[in-house]
């Protein structure tokens, strides 16, 4: 299907342009395919880490001290200061109240930070509170006070007038940043280097405010910058400093060079103004093409306008060209419902709309927006990601080379059709996250802002410490004032303009450090972390930008994809941390690849407890089995890496299966249940990866010539790896849909307990000879058998609460692909007396290679 903006052809089916590999003004790589099956897999992916998570004979004796979770009350042995602490408070708000009400506990000063543990206790059990459990708010109720000062303060209300009511809030003015102090006393030691670092930050927001009148108007870049449009005409600016001369082209003036001449200010910024036309309409048509032509260092260019709204490639031509992006009032997207409320549990459908489709083709927003959604809502989720959003001229590289920063894919529709699809997310309940990219941008001169006015010092640090050589992409000077004015006014675009609900920020470690977390292996030495290869500008940035958002849209959410375990990373802001509502914990996926490479018997539940565990108090996480980086072609799913070719010929369930298929579907399950309810505060699955979908993603792509000679084949451009497979979960006559109907349980059940958010956590048994994991988080008490053969009768759990619990989950459900060896009818009674370190227990059957989950009758439980 092909669709029409006044002569441009917006392509709605597949396509591709063939990218010359040696040429880095037409694609956004010289390596183009092989540098982006390295883009995520840097050789340091362990998060709070004490040496790279590829050592699969690491062992807590190699934990640093200074990398232990700081646990008041528990020594890193895993004993407790005082028996009568078992429980945790495990939810890790940033509300400011919750850290008033920790901070008022009495913290001892006496804490075993010693590192002498072999046994990996310190996960087994803590409590964060030297007071009782009841003295701290708890998240719920947090929450409910939360929506309450929403509902007085005016902040819910029509969407319509949303630009109007954030454009009146002010945002709150620096704090003193020392409180990181008292939640790690360890920080002490580097104080001198956090101290510098809050008083840079806290010089950029009064810079900010005494020569731009502050964050929410300097945030406003998009109306000073590009295209705007007044009763009078239309005016364009652009920043472009090395240019000598600047001059408008477009179908509007038949691309004359000559029609429409710029003039220039003091401070490099180009500008025109184009009055209406004699009848009153306006002087550029909506939809046409524009860009800008400048005289520069490296001779005459042509280039996108920096600030375009929207780019488009037309049919069988290579590069893109700028849209004036202006449509009539009565044409244009209107927004119709609210903004859900911000969830107290996270749980994350993340979603490329391009290949969302299950024919080999480019989905559109609108086919994502009727078929996709839906579905992401049945399946329990509340939140979607997006990623590729932000133009990119290379589909291959994900979205993650962006050419256009505020000009949504062209390739999946038009603006207001993205909105039409946002809007329907929040009609449905779900939250709208962006995978947003800032932490560098495309190689590509033709399309994108490298060398855009001649320099390649522009919006970029110049030589080698402005490209990234894994990557090969440029990266952002962060201490340069128009490079902040772009970056903030481009968050915000994407939030006032699209109404996401926020962001999960690409690549933050390679921000943060001059090396960019290349070929570093973070041991969790805080001299990792400050010093002279941190990029205090960019971690400045980061605190900007997380100012802006939580100031302005106090619901919004922001995520920082971080692979070294930045301490104070997940703090806000004015107690001195970077600012972020979660960091996404990328060690557990690569833990799980870890093992899945070894044979069962060689597997240590303590290990896996250790990195499900392993984060930083008051620091909420996101956890993930696998994402979309696992499905890359030249990697493999967890479902690919249990069942291998036995996917193809053995997932039907009218034929016989083999033993290597139900090994892979019950692990499939249990990998993600106990990610869901040990890793974090929240929880991310890439689309498909839910049902274990067969296929890696492979993008179309041509043969590529190396500079040594060296052939990388393509194929042919196809696009039948780069598509889901929806059909196959849905099948209810294949095995890919039990696992769908246990990932779909999985989240409902979490939805029903809220069991990621509990304050109460504790692990009872962490059994290393009967491969068992016992674990308590609210009312539900989680019981994993990872025996490849034992099952066990009779088997006690150790319990907190007294009372009746019943099976509220069950892996080995028949629904789910299972044995239907437990009886879910059955009822268990505690007894008292102390088992596991629990005041209770009770006597369960664990069949081998199940995860059951039991659930505190107190109001009868409905099972999911």
């Amino acid at each position: 299907m092909v669709n029409t903006l006044s002569g441009i052809r917006l392509p709605h089916a597949p396509f591709a342009y063939k990218h010359s590999a040696g040429s880095s003004s037409i694609g956004d790589r010289n390596n183009t395919h092989v540098s982006l099956l390295f883009k995520k897999h840097s050789s340091s992916r362990m998060i709070f880490a004490v040496k790279s998570s590829y050592d699969s004979d690491s062992s807590s004796s190699a934990v640093a001290a200074s990398e232990k979770v700081l646990v008041p009350g528990v020594h890193c042995d895993g004993s407790s200061s005082s028996t009568d602490q078992l429980e945790v408070a495990d939810t890790v708000s940033t509300d400011t109240q919750v850290l008033h009400d920790v901070d008022s506990m009495k913290m001892e000063d006496d804490r075993d930070i010693n590192d002498d543990d072999n046994d990996l206790e310190a996960t087994s059990g803590y409590s964060l509170f030297d007071g009782e459990k009841d003295s701290v708010a708890s998240p719920a109720a947090v929450e409910d006070v939360k929506a309450k000062d929403l509902e007085s303060s005016g902040l819910t209300h029509d969407i319509s007038k949303e630009k109007d009511m954030v454009r009146e809030r002010s945002i709150p003015p620096p704090g003193t940043g020392q409180r990181i102090y008292e939640i790690d006393p360890i920080l002490r030691s580097h104080r001198e280097h956090l101290d510098y670092r809050y008083s840079h930050y806290r010089k950029m927001r009064d810079s900010i405010d005494t020569y731009e009148g502050g964050l929410e108007t300097f945030s406003r870049g998009y109306e000073k910058f590009g295209f705007n449009r007044s009763a009078a005409g239309v005016i364009y600016r652009e920043w472009a400093p090395g240019a000598k001369s600047a001059a408008l082209i477009g179908d509007f003036n038949n691309w004359n060079p000559n029609a429409d001449v710029m003039t220039r200010d003091d401070f490099g910024v180009w500008e025109i103004f184009l009055p209406n036309n004699a009848d009153g309409s306006p002087p550029i048509p909506h939809g046409s093409r524009v860009k800008i032509r400048m005289d520069t260092p490296s001779g005459i260019k042509d280039s996108i306008p920096a600030w375009i709204k929207f780019s488009v490639q037309a049919p069988g031509e290579i590069p893109f060209n700028g849209i004036y992006y202006d449509p009539p009032e009565e044409e244009k997207y209107l927004f119709k419902h609210p903004r859900p409320k911000k969830p107290k549990s996270l749980r994350i459908y993340e979603a490329h709309v391009g290949m969302s489709s299950t024919e080999p083709m480019i989905n559109t927003y609108a086919n994502f927006r009727d078929d996709v959604l839906p579905r992401i809502k049945k399946l329990g989720y509340n939140a979607v990601q997006i990623m590729a959003i932000q133009e990119h001229s290379y589909y291959a590289s994900f979205g993650y080379h962006v050419t256009n920063f505020f000009a949504p894919s062209s390739r999946c529709g038009t603006p207001d059709e993205l909105k039409s699809m946002i809007d329907r997310a929040h009609e449905l309940g779900l939250v709208v996250l962006m995978d947003i990219v800032h932490s560098h941008a495309s190689n590509n001169t033709l399309d994108g802002l490298n060398m855009f006015d001649g320099t390649d010092s522009h919006y970029f640090h110049s030589g080698s410490r402005g490209y990234h050589w894994m990557w090969d992409s440029r990266l952002f000077n962060y201490g340069h004032w128009e490079v902040i004015r772009f970056l903030l006014s481009n968050a915000r675009w994407w939030l006032e303009e699209y109404k996401f609900d926020g962001f999960r920020f690409d690549g933050v470690t390679s921000m943060m450090y001059t090396h960019h977390g290349l070929q570093v292996a973070f041991t969790g030495n805080y001299n990792e972390y400050f010093g002279f290869a941190t990029d205090v500008d960019a971690v400045v940035y980061l605190m900007l930008v997380n100012d802006l958002i939580h100031g302005l849209f106090p619901e919004a959410i922001s995520i920082g994809e971080d692979v070294s375990g930045m301490p104070t990373f997940c703090i806000p802001v004015q107690d001195g941390g970077v600012g972020f509502d979660y960091r996404l914990h990328m060690a557990i996926a690569d833990k799980w690849i870890e093992l899945l490479k070894k044979r069962d018997e060689d597997w240590r539940v303590g290990d896996i407890v250790y990195t499900l565990t392993n984060r930083r108090w008051l620091e909420k996480c996101v956890s993930y089995a696998e994402s979309h980086d696992q499905a890359l072609v030249g990697d493999k799913t967890i479902a690919f890496w249990l069942m291998d070719k036995d996917m193809y010929d053995f997932m039907a369930l009218d034929r016989p299966s083999t033993p290597l298929v139900d090994r892979g579907i019950a692990l499939h399950k249990m990998i993600r249940l106990i990610t869901m309810g040990l890793g974090g505060e929240g929880y991310l699955n890439f689309m498909g990866n839910e049902f274990g979908h067969p296929e890696w993603i492979d993008f179309p792509r041509g043969d590529q010539r190396l500079p040594d000679g060296r052939v990388i084949t393509g194929n042919g451009f196809s696009y039948d790896k780069c598509r889901r497979r929806f059909d196959l979960g849905d099948a209810e006559y294949l095995r890919y849909h039990g696992m769908q109907e246990f990932d779909q349980a999985m989240q409902h059940l979490e939805e029903a307990y809220g069991f990621m958010t509990s304050e109460h956590q504790y692990i009872s048994r962490k059994d290393e000879g009967d491969r068992m994991i016992v674990f308590e988080r609210g009312n539900l008490v989680f019981v994993f058998n990872f025996h490849w053969n034992n099952s066990y009768f009779d088997y006690r759990i150790g319990c907190l609460k007294p009372g009746k619990y019943k099976v509220v989950l069950d892996s080995d459900d028949q629904l789910f692909g299972g044995f239907n060896r437990l009886d879910h009818n059955a009822e268990y009674f505690t007894s008292d007396g102390w088992y596991d370190d629990r005041p209770r227990s009770f006597l369960v059957y664990a069949p081998c290679r199940t995860a059951v989950v039991y659930g505190l009758v107190e109001d009868e439980p409905q099972p999911v």
